[in-house]
């Protein structure tokens, strides 16, 4: 049996056979042309040799760095414009016209060409082709002469660039040190003699005399405080009261007032005992005492500048707040002095106090302020350290510059050799050509066979519908087609009778255990043989004696009734609904054919979904499933068209109908995709028509009643797995 792998390339070359044919045609006629080219001219080739020069001794570190690079060279930097310009130059004195893009073609530079080992020597080979031979040996010594030039041009280069740089940096190491000076000088000259302070212990003597002073002066307010309680239990009074008494008994306004107060009292007093209140004197000496007493207030008040304010004194209050005596008067000033220093002394310990207060802050802030300075001095001691390395390269890179050299120099001059002819061979040139053609011809096929998306062999349409885990319910073979209609096994014993037997046990097995009385045939495309196989199932269905009714439910084709020899009504085509509303009249029998019967289609119809969803089509539909054992719709394809989903639910499963060589890879997929994940479609599997099997003739009659085993499946898991899709619809 043919390979999978081989029979697809010969379907695939039967396809594209004209493509392949062309590409192997063009590939061998080039090779035709190329065995046909004259024999090349005589050549000559002169070849020279440059090696590393071994660099005097030098002083600079810069030097030896470069010298060092030029060993890292390759052909095309040797071979720049620059030698290319020159040995042109050169020969244009010489008058001999070679233009650049001509040298640079016929010259080759290999570098390190004999390169082995570890003990191996830094080589250049130069070589430059032409049918002249002095015009090579010149050629090759002048490209050599360049590149010495060169490799000397480019260290003096690479030197002034590395000299340019540094100084371009000098410039910014330079101004970044004197930025980090100033700032270092500036944070000294702030903050240094706190620092110094810190550092020599002035500022913990400060905070400590400080602390000293505070104590001497709370010891001299304790006494204070003892003297001024004292004078206060003898006194009976507070400081600010000691002050207004003492003020007022020393003011001579207010002690001839209280004079005369005391005068119009006793007055009063003796008068009040022989006259009655109303009496005018006795009125008088009051109105006179009213007078006093607001002579005194006022009095009074310039006399202790308001101190109280707050509630006027009374007249008595006042009398007895001016009666110190001299001895008294002494103490109350005594007491008013003493508050007098206590304040002061109360002041100058706050002020202390705060001063202690920011000694001890900026004693808090010296680490702080001490690692900010360590912090610019060593910013300070690394770009003076940077600077100076800047400045040891600039003096090392002038140095070398005065020292500099090249790299190259010429170990062997050119030396002219003639380039050796081996032929070419036209007889190999063509068969090597045609065994390209072969393998560009054959690409080419299966370049073309990859871009097409159709399943052109039978195992790979079996394998893609596995890896969709689709149910394989059958492999029809292609029927010779005999006559005008569709190829169908009428004949009882015909040999393809045999597969479709198996197809219909397949369905039986596939309903597990509920009676499949409806299956709706589909496919994808047109052509894939959906219309033969609902056919041939019908026929099958009706030789095992089943009673089974083809519906011919493609209504945007003409009927192919009459391939079984059955003619449709003619007038359905004008009235379909009439029609089907007709049961007994659009069910036709069979002739040849026991058990078979088929309603025709109407043929084309311009509205045949809407005929599909009518009442008429229902009832159709519902009443043939009881009066027959197995109804199959033959409908359109669903790439075209839905009429197969509007019949869908009616059925109790859809099989779908694959056929190599016009069924697509993409559309197959879409439509099996749809049907795997929906719920309401009850997706039986699919079938292979037209597939390269053998066919053999029945052996035994129980081979035609329908009890077949189910061989066409690859192995028991698949027959499970449609047993199981069954059970979940």
């Amino acid at each position: 049996m043919t390979p999978p792998l081989v029979k697809r390339y010969l379907v695939a070359l039967d396809r594209h056979k004209w493509a392949g044919l062309a590409g192997f045609l063009v590939v061998l006629g080039l090779s035709g042309v190329a065995a046909l080219q004259p024999e090349p001219p005589v050549s000559h080739v002169a070849e020279g040799v440059l090696t590393y020069s071994s660099p005097p001794v030098t002083f600079s570190t810069t030097g030896t760095a470069l010298q060092q690079q030029g060993q890292a060279l390759t052909g095309r930097m040797l071979l720049s414009d620059y030698v290319v310009g020159y040995a042109e130059e050169q020969l244009t004195a010489q008058q001999v016209e070679l233009s650049r893009e001509e040298i640079r073609q016929n010259a080759i530079v290999q570098v390190n060409p004999e390169e082995e080992g570890e003990d191996a020597v830094f080589q250049v080979l130069v070589s430059y082709q032409s049918s002249d031979k002095e015009l090579a040996e010149q050629t090759a010594n002048l490209l050599m002469e360049a590149m010495v030039e060169q490799s000397r041009l480019f260290n003096t280069q690479q030197l002034s660039n590395v000299i340019d740089n540094l100084n371009q940096l000098l410039g910014e190491v330079s101004g970044d040190l004197r930025t980090a000076e100033q700032n270092l000088e500036r944070y000294v000259r702030e903050e240094g003699p706190a620092i110094q302070a810190a550092q020599d212990g002035a500022l913990i003597g400060g905070i400590t005399g400080s602390q000293q002073q505070q104590r001497q002066i709370r010891l001299t307010l304790q006494g204070i405080d003892a003297q001024i309680r004292s004078l206060q239990g003898r006194l009976g009074l507070s400081p600010d009261q000691a002050y207004a008494s003492s003020a007022l008994s020393a003011d001579p306004i207010i002690a001839n007032l209280r004079t005369l107060i005391y005068q119009n009292e006793t007055q009063m007093s003796i008068l009040s005992q022989r006259l009655r209140a109303e009496h005018p004197d006795m009125v008088a000496l009051r109105n006179q005492q009213q007078a006093y007493d607001q002579l005194l207030r006022q009095r009074v008040a310039e006399v202790i500048g308001g101190n109280n304010i707050a509630a006027p004194l009374p007249t008595s209050q006042i009398r007895q707040d001016s009666s110190l005596d001299p001895a008294r008067q002494q103490l109350a000033n005594t007491l008013v002095g003493l508050q007098t220093q206590r304040d002061t002394l109360q002041q100058q310990l706050a002020a202390v106090t705060a001063s202690e207060q920011e000694l001890r802050q900026e004693y808090t802030s010296i680490p702080n302020k001490q690692l900010e300075q360590a912090r610019l001095q060593q910013e300070v001691a690394l770009t003076k350290s940077f600077y100076d390395q800047i400045q040891a390269r600039l003096e090392d890179a002038t140095i070398a510059e005065k020292e500099t050299v090249g790299n190259l120099v010429i170990a062997q001059p050119a030396q002219p050799g003639l380039v050796e002819d081996q032929g070419r061979n036209s007889v190999v040139i063509l068969a090597v050509g045609a065994f390209v053609g072969l393998l560009v011809g054959g690409g080419l096929v299966l370049l073309l066979d990859s871009l097409d998306a159709t399943f052109h062999t039978l195992q790979d349409l079996q394998a893609s519908l596995r890896q969709q885990e689709v149910p394989i319910l059958g492999l029809l073979p292609a029927i010779p087609d005999e006559g005008d209609g569709l190829p169908l096994v009428v004949s009882a014993n015909s040999p393809y009778i045999e597969p479709y037997e198996r197809f219909r046990g397949n369905l039986r097995r596939a309903a597990g255990g509920r009676a499949l009385k409806m299956v709706l045939l589909t496919s994808t495309l047109n052509g894939e043989g959906k219309t033969v196989s609902a056919y041939n199932l019908a026929i099958a269905s009706a030789r095992a004696g089943k009673r089974t009714l083809l519906i011919e439910a493609d209504l945007r084709s003409p009927s192919q009734a009459k391939s079984l020899k059955v003619v449709p009504d003619p007038e359905s085509v004008v009235e379909p609904l009439r029609y089907y509303g007709h049961l007994s009249d659009c069910i036709r029998l069979v002739p040849e054919i026991e058990n078979l019967y088929i309603l025709p289609s109407p043929g084309a119809q311009s509205q045949a979904a809407a005929i599909l969803e009518s009442t008429e089509m229902r009832r159709v539909l519902e009443d043939v499933r009881g009066r027959f054992d197995l109804v199959i719709l033959d409908t359109p394809a669903l790439s075209r068209y839905n009429d197969a989903l509007l019949l869908e639910p009616y059925a109790d499963g859809m099989v779908l109908v694959t056929r190599p060589g016009y069924t697509e890879d993409g559309v197959l997929a879409e439509a099996i995709e749809q049907f795997m994940d929906s719920d309401d479609v009850r997706f039986l599997g699919a079938i292979i028509n037209g597939a390269d099997i053998p066919v053999q003739m029945p052996q035994t009659p129980s081979d035609l009643d329908g009890q077949f085993v189910v061989e066409d499946m690859e192995n028991q898991e698949d027959f499970e797995r449609v047993g199981s899709r069954s059970r979940e619809l």
